[in-house]
């Protein structure tokens, strides 16, 4: 056996939860969930799926998982991350189940393959695949950044100081949410909020949490961290606007088709605009002043910026 256990957060995932532990078949019965009290089948059809269910209040992505890793009751070897609209490959199933157990003991995580998939086409171009995520690492040698966007699972250091050791499998992970568009426009809605605290973040340095360290030469991760940071540093409505032509044209968005423009222009070009709009209602509301932008956050939405994510 791989010694594999898998960690999934959920809330009203009925749609997609069924195929995302069918795909986890091949590979373990250790699936712990971690349910934000959803309303709808979810638990029932997780729990008829064998898989061990437990609910904790939603606090953000980080508390949740980070909740999940520490409550695990499997203590396998391996842990896997997985979201509920995900699904695994038969052959990224097979390559885990043939080369997991063999890895030797000084590599710490691997990276996979996600593909998009976005109103059933799978978005190839304009910078969107491979997509290399960690999302299996040794137990115990990972915890979730606390960061309010774009949370990556980051790894402890060898004992040495040295960096952790990764490697990347060749097959890949499919995302395919089956909602429509109204929930896609709503989800990111809410998510350009919070990227309008992590890119402040950047600059104010609220709440003095560890992060993936910035390098363009590093992991994607860390090379999509550096490039945050020099795109927080650009002109407001310049930067959504040079990033959508760049990933559009440059990157060869356009072969993606009509569903991909649709795609390149809502997830590229609206949902950063709309960031930056928030962003400037935020400098007219509260100001530049740190001390200022801490108390509207607090006030306004009830998020206190000082604490992390963990506020």
């Amino acid at each position: 056996m791989n010694g594999l256990s898998v960690i999934i957060l959920t809330h009203n995932e009925e749609k997609h939860i069924g195929r995302c532990l069918d795909s986890l078949r091949p590979l373990t019965t250790d699936i712990f969930i971690v349910d934000s009290f959803s309303t709808d089948r979810t638990v029932e059809i997780a729990r008829s799926m064998g898989a061990t269910v437990v609910q904790n209040p939603w606090t953000t992505y980080a508390v949740q998982f980070n909740y999940g890793i520490t409550h695990t009751p499997f203590k396998g070897t391996w842990l896997m991350r997985m979201d509920a609209d995900e699904y695994v490959l038969p052959e990224l199933a097979d390559e885990i189940n043939q080369r997991l157990s063999t890895l030797p003991t000084d590599v710490s995580g691997v990276y996979v393959k996600r593909r998009v998939m976005f109103m059933d086409r799978w978005i190839r171009h304009g910078g969107y695949y491979p997509i290399w995520l960690l999302r299996l690492w040794r137990q115990g040698q990972g915890i979730c950044e606390q960061t309010w966007m774009d949370e990556h699972i980051r790894l402890t250091d060898g004992p040495n100081k040295e960096p952790a050791k990764t490697i990347q499998f060749a097959h890949d992970l499919v995302d395919h949410n089956l909602n429509d568009l109204t929930w896609w426009t709503n989800k990111h809605n809410h998510y350009a909020t919070r990227e309008v605290i992590d890119l402040l973040n950047i600059r104010y340095n609220f709440d003095q949490t560890v992060r993936v360290t910035p390098k363009l030469f590093g992991t994607q991760e860390q090379r999509k961290r550096y490039l945050k940071e020099k795109y927080a540093s650009l002109p407001l409505f310049t930067r959504p606007i040079a990033y959508f032509l760049f990933r559009y044209i440059g990157q060869l968005g356009f072969l993606d088709g009509r569903k991909g423009f649709v795609w390149h222009f809502l997830q590229g070009l609206w949902y950063r605009f709309l960031v930056d709009a928030k962003l400037m209602d935020v400098y007219n509301r509260a100001g530049r002043d740190k001390a200022d932008l801490i108390d509207y956050f607090k006030r306004e939405h009830g998020k206190d910026l000082t604490a992390g994510i963990r506020g």
